[in-house]
């Protein structure tokens, strides 16, 4: 129950695809040495000739009420170049903001919940995931918590000050729905802060893998959603767009994962790439 899909860890096509982005995107101006070694290093792994590590793990792709059961396990306990990022851009947000009623929609293990909740705000948190909420209500046990999903959120029209949601967007095929949400929920006058993963990473690389059981690794499906997709979506919402932020890649690898195993290549090829867009949004007030 849950599953969609099952299939093998690629490993070495994930190696050589990374090798050859940071290949292609150095291949007219780069440093001759380092496209030698990005050449011999494909050459080498397309051969066979070189063990990589986790290759042939079972790789199970989990809808997100099974997925986020399972991640609620280890979420806290993993390095994430996405969080470094985007935790700035949203604290500087945030610090301009008077305590009041916040919500944070898609709460997870209540990260925005503890950051909320620190700058004085009644926090409501809701997630689909009650595996989820109980790890949040750990941290932040003062807290309201609901069990609800983005499209229909269990929270009275304007009823918040200030609505956060925090790379959750991505597991949804359509945000329009769960704009509105945002935008029905928060007063005129209210703030809305949306944080995804940028629609570069999703379309060049893919899902993000976590552990799944003894010996699986499994994934909760991302979709691309544009930056035109947004616009569109607050538009149709009737909120206004006060900025939009693209944080880069900072260097940092997952350890132990197989871009640690090619580390060169890897931050050449994200190199002055955005991996998490940040959309500060209003509610127009009446």
């Amino acid at each position: 129950m849950g599953e969609e899909f099952r299939g093998e860890f690629r490993v070495r096509e994930l190696v050589l695809g990374i090798e050859g982005l940071a290949l292609l995107r150095n291949a007219v101006d780069g440093d001759e040495a380092f496209l030698r070694e990005r050449v011999a290093d494909m050459r080498r792994f397309a051969a066979d000739g070189e063990k990589l590590p986790d290759g042939g793990a079972r790789v199970s792709e989990l809808d997100a009420a099974a997925g986020y059961a399972s991640w609620s396990a280890v979420y806290d306990s993993l390095p994430s170049s996405y969080i470094e990022v985007e935790e700035p851009v949203v604290a500087a947000i945030l610090d301009g903001l008077a305590p009041g009623t916040a919500l944070d929609a898609a709460c997870g293990t209540g990260r925005q919940t503890r950051t909320l909740a620190a700058r004085g705000h009644r926090v409501i948190g809701v997630d689909q995931s009650p595996h989820m909420i109980a790890k949040a209500r750990e941290h932040t046990p003062d807290a309201e918590y609901r069990v609800g999903r983005l499209e229909r959120l269990p929270v009275d029209d304007d009823s918040v000050d200030l609505a956060v949601c925090s790379l959750a967007m991505t597991h949804l095929p359509d945000i329009a729905p769960a704009v509105a949400e945002l935008a029905r929920v928060v007063r005129p006058g209210g703030r809305i802060v949306v944080t995804d993963l940028h629609p570069f990473v999703i379309a060049l690389q893919g899902q993000c893998l976590f552990v799944h059981g003894s010996e699986e690794l499994a994934f909760v499906r991302n979709h691309v959603h544009l930056p035109s997709h947004y616009l569109d979506a607050f538009g149709r919402a009737g909120l206004r767009v006060r900025g939009c932020r693209e944080p880069l890649f900072n260097g940092s690898l997952a350890p132990g994962g197989y871009e640690e195993f090619i580390a060169d290549a890897a931050r050449a090829a994200w190199d002055g790439l955005p991996i998490v867009v940040v959309w500060d949004v209003e509610v127009p007030a009446s």
